[in-house]
């Protein structure tokens, strides 16, 4: 069953544009997202170390956010591009958590459905960028499987939020919020990276 919801607004082709003709800045970008989301879904077990409910399942994102820098890593080393030396802040990222309310129990909410939002938008780009390759068979089957796997963590991130939350409210909020995501999306310059 699918939870999560289509970005509101689509990716501007010109972004694959910018992203095939500069990849390197590109894989050096998207290890780093790799190596964020798996230390935030282990962020919410030690934020939330009572809500077991979805501890299993963050455990198990964790591990394949991880996994997905280890193959991105390896494809890095192929084509020898080095990781970035410092993880800058990512401007997407930062405008997404500035929608976060305030209060505990809200917060939460609003994180887990930006998670989900999150996962969704990496899920179009890296379908976009699957598509885009043509000369590199290994790399474009690659970014199929992270598209498939990026989708079905956007799904599971609303789900655990449908364990605290009526469903209502969810979707509700879900919805203000991939809306504000796209404004996001189509006010930001368009750069070599997932965000």
């Amino acid at each position: 069953m699918k939870y999560s919801l289509e970005p509101a607004v689509a990716t501007r082709p010109e972004w694959v544009t910018i992203v095939v003709s500069n990849f390197p800045a590109f894989l050096q970008d998207h290890a780093d997202c790799e190596r964020k989301a798996s230390a935030m879904a282990m962020s919410f077990v030690a934020k939330y170390p009572d809500r077991i409910e979805i501890i299993p399942e963050l455990i198990e994102t964790a591990i394949e956010e991880l996994d997905h820098f280890q193959q991105v890593y390896a494809h890095m080393v192929k084509r020898g591009v080095r990781l970035a030396k410092e993880i800058t802040e990512d401007p997407y990222i930062k405008a997404l958590l500035d929608l976060c309310r305030t209060d505990p129990l809200n917060r939460f909410l609003d994180r887990l459905l930006l998670a989900s939002i999150i996962e969704c938008r990496g899920a179009e780009r890296f379908r976009l960028i699957g598509e885009a390759i043509q000369n590199d068979a290994e790399l474009k089957q690659f970014y199929h499987r992270l598209w498939t796997s990026e989708a079905k963590h956007g799904n599971i991130f609303v789900k655990m939020a449908r364990n605290y939350f009526d469903e209502t409210k969810v979707y509700w909020r879900l919805r203000e919020l991939n809306e504000a995501e796209g404004r996001i999306i189509q006010s930001l310059a368009l750069r070599a990276a997932l965000h």
